[in-house]
């Protein structure tokens, strides 16, 4: 088992989920994941920007996932710009590598837009769950939560469309029960949350015949995007109000 950003990854389940996400189906995005490759390559070239010019504290501690920042000073950009931050060389590389393994068969899937849609909403899922969860002095970076919600993701499409998915949910119980031994390290709160938003995209995506229907479609996210946004103006209401 090798130590990770999303928990530990077992080489041989990440490959298997990958082998098992590549039967033959009517996909609605041909041609190269390029949405895959540039989400990798922004997250790539944030780390390099902030590690050349030696602010890569500096960006964590700007831009990082921080609750008191979020809650006091109304920085909720914080929750978004968290998901492309990275720690460490170590952090960056293992989340991208699980990027490239599972995201293009899933950008297939569902297009490039509705991909790009399901990595933005699931990392925010992820990020709000921290936010809600975590101590307010906690900060946390990375895309794992964005890449749980893929997994979750590759789940329901695989089941939809008659994958064997089977290694796919075997990667996820690893990484679940991974992050909640002591010392792992990593925020299982971004996971759980990015996890369960990027599965109820999915099932709102893509329906149980495997047919698209856009207006249950834009309802559903709608309804994600609300049940995020209370999650967090609850965790918000939370805070303690500071007198002047």
């Amino acid at each position: 088992m090798t130590p990770a950003a999303v928990g530990f990854q077992c080489p041989d389940c990440v490959a298997a989920g990958r082998a098992a996400t590549k039967a033959q189906v009517s996909t609605q995005a041909s041609g190269r994941p390029f949405v895959t490759y540039a989400l990798a390559g922004i997250c790539v070239a944030v780390y390099l920007i902030g590690l050349l010019a030696g602010q890569d504290d500096r960006m964590i501690l700007d831009y990082a996932l921080h609750p008191n920042s979020v809650a006091y000073d109304d920085e909720w950009y914080r929750l978004m710009t968290a998901v492309f931050l990275h720690a460490s060389l170590l952090h960056i590389l293992f989340n991208m590598y699980v990027l490239v393994v599972l995201g293009p068969t899933l950008e297939r899937i569902l297009g490039h837009g509705r991909y790009l849609v399901l990595f933005l909403l699931a990392g925010l899922g992820g990020s709000v769950a921290s936010f809600a969860f975590s101590a307010p002095t906690t900060r946390s970076v990375g895309a794992s939560g964005a890449i749980f919600g893929l997994m979750g993701a590759l789940l329901v499409a695989g089941r939809r469309l008659k994958y064997d998915v089977t290694q796919v949910a075997v990667l996820i119980g690893i990484n679940i029960v991974i992050g909640f031994l002591p010392g792992a390290g990593v925020d299982w709160r971004a996971h759980l949350g990015g996890l369960v938003t990027g599965a109820a995209a999915a099932a709102v995506m893509i329906m149980p015949d495997g047919r698209r229907k856009v207006g249950m479609e834009i309802l559903g996210l709608v309804v994600i995007v609300a049940a995020v946004t209370a999650v967090a103006a609850w965790r918000s209401a939370q805070f303690p109000v500071i007198g002047i």
